[in-house]
């Protein structure tokens, strides 16, 4: 059996993968920076924080991808200055590229979230999007957040994985990867290079630098929380008024299949009717979560738990 991975190794393989991945990240992820996307933030928001949504003058936002939170924020004005983070220099080019075509400003600084290059209580409120299942410390991590937020703060992270959401989603993942070369043939499309090489999660390998960076896909996540532990650190950091809440079922068990399922092919071949089916189909059962599932079961049972609290004033 491999060595557990250090913090170190950690941080390494996420810039790997996250720097390959960057360049055709929105098009797997279906990220969206129209009325689509700004539609879905909204919403996310207005879970955590209610209707109507405040302004921030002054955003952070951790792990910030291609830019799917910030800059759908930006474009809607609920933030009027914002800095997005990222170990991914790669990752920041890309945000930086939707930021220019969508016509939106924003600073971006490449750095570790588990020490932040900033000064005490700068910010009006951090927040991240599936980004603290990646972190290694988050004991760290939090203590940061709570830092470089101002008194009266707030706290807002989303997307992140539920311990039992992610054993359910295990059942549609190895049925699509039975189902991918019946899919393949359907689609005219070739299989990836080693999609099927490391399919156990969680398995750290020996060797993980002679791995190229898409192959490290399967390494990038660190955890998945129960919503107490999920609690848990911002509680400890010395965060007020925590809350968790669960978010989309059915919209990820299908999401799940087809991901896995365009995991295994080269992303060219995959057809645009195809794409178009699963987005369209994923964004039809987020309004089935929403409209019945959402706020009447446990939050456990969700593939998503998101995350709001605010700094002491």
């Amino acid at each position: 059996m491999a060595a557990p991975a250090t913090a170190e190794a950690i941080r390494d393989v996420n810039t790997r993968y996250h720097d390959a991945a960057a360049g055709h990240y929105d098009t797997k992820w279906g990220v969206d920076f129209g009325d689509v996307g700004r539609a879905q933030v909204r919403s996310k928001l207005s879970k955590l924080i209610g209707k109507p949504l405040p302004v921030f003058e002054r955003s952070l936002e951790i792990g910030s991808g291609t830019g799917y939170f910030t800059l759908n924020m930006l474009q809607d004005g609920v933030v009027r200055a914002a800095t997005a983070t990222d170990i991914s220099p790669g990752m920041l080019d890309t945000l930086q590229a939707n930021a220019a075509r969508i016509g939106v400003e924003v600073d971006t600084v490449a750095c570790d979230a588990e020490a932040l290059p900033f000064e005490d209580d700068c910010f009006d409120v951090v927040l991240g999007h599936a980004v603290l299942h990646h972190l290694p410390h988050l004991d760290d991590a939090f203590s940061e957040f709570l830092r470089v937020l101002r008194p009266g703060g707030v706290l807002l992270f989303a997307g992140e994985p539920s311990r039992t959401g992610d054993r359910i989603a295990a059942t549609p993942k190895r049925a699509a990867l039975a189902m991918a070369p019946a899919w393949r043939w359907l689609m005219r499309a070739r299989a990836a290079d080693g999609y099927d090489r490391h399919e156990k999660h969680g398995e750290w390998p020996e060797q993980p630098g002679a791995l190229d960076g898409e192959s490290l896909e399967s390494f990038v996540d660190v955890h998945a929380f129960t919503p107490d532990e999920l609690l848990a650190w911002p509680q400890r950091a010395g965060f007020d008024d925590v809350r968790v809440r669960g978010e989309e079922l059915l919209a990820n068990w299908f999401g799940w299949i087809n991901r896995t399922l365009e995991a295994t092919a080269v992303q060219e071949d995959i057809p645009w009717l195809w794409r178009q089916y699963a987005f369209r189909g994923y964004l039809a059962l987020q309004r089935v979560d929403v409209a019945l599932l959402e706020g009447r079961l446990p939050p456990a049972i969700f593939y998503n738990l998101m995350l709001v609290g605010s700094k002491p004033v």
